[in-house]
């Protein structure tokens, strides 16, 4: 009986509506006024052309504007140069991408350690980062050129040159210089991390193991899970704006083996072929919606098993 009257009670309970005052409307008018030039910018330059590009792909040309479905994408799919450009660009993401997640965590967890001269050590794997890009490609193409340096070390060690930029050598060009590039920020991403984590809970391990590998697979891993998947998804849309230094160095038709998406696209944009230009930019979307997703629930997973 006591329950049922305690129920009745709070069923009588009600619960003041809040009403805004004057004072708070106008609040929320200056909060809206900061914010909307902001939402101004992303609408023009960003969901406005994105719109615009989608248009483009189902029509047949901007001048007839004859809608053809999903025509523009079959015949992008059917295309050998796309073809050749979307292996190229997966096949440098997918080899690059892992390379510079790994080696960054590894020097993370060498300079956590506090080495002597780490200071200095991060330092320098910071300095690419502030290195023109136009720097970058003339120092690549004095070490890799066909009369470059490292050209010397291999005939002074009697090899045949090698024209690293013009062969199957160039892919492997390419992932070095994307390393050199991110390498460092990645690490000092990691080095933040891996200072958040308790020492408390590795000192708990320690009484329990003294095997590093148990502890930084059980413990440190773990807590750098978020880092983890932002590092990667980071390095993964860094690896698809690579086309800067592969243009700067070998122009719009490279050696086929450095033949990515975006020389594709930039070659549609100059032949003023729009409709496969979109679609292309399109699928290239999608593509990495669906990594960065996958990517997401992989972290959303493990981060409830670690909870539990």
């Amino acid at each position: 009986m006591k329950n049922k009257g305690e129920e009745k009670e709070k069923k009588k309970i009600k619960i003041p509506k809040y009403k805004m005052t004057k004072k708070d409307f106008i609040h929320n008018l200056k909060i809206q006024g900061f914010i909307l030039p902001s939402l101004i910018g992303v609408l023009l330059f960003y969901i406005a052309p994105f719109f615009v590009i989608i248009y483009y792909s189902v029509i047949d040309n901007p001048i007839s504007k004859k809608f053809v479905g999903f025509q523009n994408f079959i015949d992008v799919f059917n295309n050998e140069a796309f073809r050749l450009a979307a292996w190229n660009t997966f096949k440098f993401s997918f080899t690059a991408v892992p390379l510079a997640v790994v080696i960054s965590l590894l020097i993370a967890l060498v300079l956590n350690e506090k080495i002597p001269l780490s200071s200095r050590f991060r330092t320098a794997y910071l300095s690419p980062m502030v290195v023109p890009v136009a720097s970058i490609v003339l120092v690549v193409q004095v070490l890799f050129d066909y009369n470059g340096v490292v050209n010397l070390f291999v005939t002074f060690f009697g090899g045949d040159k090698i024209d690293f930029l013009k062969s199957e050598h160039a892919m492997l060009v390419i992932i070095l210089l994307f390393l050199w590039k991110n390498v460092g920020y990645n690490m000092i991403l990691f080095l933040s991390a891996l200072g958040t984590i308790p020492r408390d809970a590795i000192e708990v391990a320690l009484l329990d193991t003294t095997s590093e590998w148990l502890i930084f697979w059980k413990i440190k891993i773990r807590y750098l899970t978020p880092t983890l998947v932002f590092v990667t998804i980071l390095s993964t849309i860094n690896s698809f704006k690579v086309f800067r230094e592969v243009y700067l160095l070998t122009g719009s038709y490279p050696y086929e083996s450095i033949y990515i998406l975006q020389h594709y696209m930039n070659n549609m944009f100059n032949s003023l072929n729009y409709q496969k230009l979109s679609a292309a930019a399109i699928i290239m979307s999608v593509v990495m919606i669906v990594i960065i997703l996958i990517m997401y629930i992989l972290e959303n997973n493990y981060s409830g098993d670690m909870e539990e």
